[in-house]
């Protein structure tokens, strides 16, 4: 079962410098994304993936990032405009039981669903977005906060998206959260 959305007026605390002392983006994501690469974040919020993610794919990649809510979206426009990264970002405002993202089938590297999978009302539908979009051999890194989300909770997940075509490639240390890569 879905839980509670995130409220955006709590986006801020997400963008904490503090933060990356234990989920710092690059060292989470940069063994994965490069150069040119087109890749999704799904529910961005303010970009605190975002834009480490824009600053990876370089001036000729691209990153789709997709929210809920529109002033996650509006929040995350602003500091892409002011960091100089807005060229490769496109914003995206979804549905809440879908991402809307079919116009996107086959042509991205890598899918991002960090915190956000159990926040979904359908996360089968979910999985199957994300591998839709993604080209063969791409990949879909989930991470929840174990804190919010339980073991079992999460290994569901896990079994949903393997259900959708996707194969676990491994489990992911990340401070605070259980993670996962998978291969599509």
């Amino acid at each position: 079962m879905a839980k509670p959305v995130y409220p955006w007026w709590l986006g801020y605390l997400l963008m904490n410098p503090l933060r990356r002392v234990t989920q710092n983006p690059e060292k989470i994501l940069k063994p994965y994304i490069k150069e040119n690469m087109n890749v999704i974040d799904a529910g961005s919020g303010m970009g605190f993936f975002s834009l480490p993610i824009a600053r990876l794919v370089g001036v000729k990649g691209r990153v789709v990032c997709i929210d809920l809510q529109e002033q996650m979206i509006k929040g995350l426009t602003r500091r892409a405009a002011k960091a100089g990264l807005f060229d490769r970002i496109e914003t995206r405002i979804c549905a809440s039981g879908s991402l809307e993202i079919s116009d996107l089938a086959g042509e991205i590297d890598f899918f991002l669903a960090f915190g956000v999978v159990h926040e979904v009302p359908d996360s089968l539908n979910f999985m199957k977005e994300a591998h839709q979009t993604l080209k063969l051999g791409g990949c879909l890194l989930i991470s929840e906060p174990s804190h919010h989300v339980s073991k079992d909770e999460f290994n569901n997940e896990v079994e949903i998206a393997q259900q959708t075509g996707f194969k676990v490639k491994e489990y992911l240390e990340i401070k605070g959260s259980h993670g996962v890569l998978l291969t599509a």
